[in-house]
Formats: C-alpha cells, structure tokens, sequence
C-alpha cells in the first residue's frame, strides 16, 4: 500500500509532532512547543505532514529564510521574516513508517512548494548521520564560512551544512 499524499501542517498536528520529534531526536536537538510552534507560521505553506487513520507517520517543518542564516535550536522564530532560501528544518519520520518514501514524498511536495514561490534555493543542517539521505535528495555539503561554521556546530558534532538549487536546475 502506498502512503498517503503530504498534506499541509495543522494545529491539530502539534501535539503528535512534538512526540514524534521527541522520539526521531537526541534530547539537545529537541525543541520546545513554543519554538517548534513558531515554524507552523512562518511560511506556512512549506510545513507538511502525512498521515493514515489520523496517526501522523511523518512531519516537514520547511519556511522560507535569509541564505546562509540558520535558525538557533530552540529559537521562537519572528513570523515577519522571510527570505530567498527555502530552509528545511526538521523533517522527522515515524519509525514504523520508515522505508515507504514518507520522508522523500515530503520533501518533493515541498520543492515543488517552494519552486511555485519563487525560491530558487534550499538549505539545511543534516544532523545525526542524515547527510547520505539529503545528497540522495540532490544537496551537497559544503565548508561553512566561520560564522555559519560556529551554528552548525550547536546541531552537534557530526551536522554538515548542506544546500541545492530548486527548479530546473535542482
């Protein structure tokens, strides 16, 4: 059986995304109801779900964002920012919905989000070995100035700074 289309991030959703992320991640990347909340409203229409039988299997908290300029951990984001750059900020996956494409279904939903607005570009820090799921997905690391170099070093010690093109070049 196929899983179910992404479709767009509700309140409703916050409760089983907090738990979700509570399970996908280690305690220091774990963020807040306040801080997770506050990307529910910036760029709204890049944040995704999917569910089954209304059990969320799989979440993307994506927003548009100045390039280069990640987000702290557990910062409450201003929802009056935006910027060029699509910035894909957590994507979590149930583990017994894992190896269905979920995570893969999500991310294309949301490039091609993204792409309708005008974004040409997206960013993310891969964190805790993600980063062979992110090239799969067409990013490519890259040596973070020292400014950028000091943040990604807070998502811990094996985070890469990680971007690709959107559109026809992505």
């Amino acid at each position: 059986m196929s899983p179910p289309a992404p479709a767009p991030f509700q309140s409703r959703h916050l409760a089983q995304a907090l738990a979700l992320q509570s399970r996908a991640y280690p305690a220091f990347l774990v963020e807040p109801e306040p801080a997770f909340a506050s990307r529910l409203h910036v760029a709204a229409p890049f944040n995704l779900v999917v569910e089954r039988d209304g059990h969320l299997l799989a979440y993307l908290l994506a927003h548009g964002w100045p390039r280069e300029s990640p987000p702290p951990v557990g910062a409450v984001l201003d929802p009056m920012r935006t910027g060029d750059t699509l910035y894909l900020h957590d994507l979590a996956v149930s583990p017994n919905a894992r190896g269905m494409g979920i995570g893969q279904a999500l991310v294309a939903h949301c490039f091609a989000l993204a792409a309708a607005g005008e974004l040409e570009r997206a960013e993310l820090i891969a964190v805790e070995g993600a980063a062979d799921f992110w090239r799969r997905l067409g990013f490519r690391a890259e040596t973070p100035s020292p400014a950028l170099a000091t943040k990604v070093a807070r998502y811990g010690p094996a985070a890469q700074w990680m971007w690709r093109p959107l559109g026809p070049a992505g």
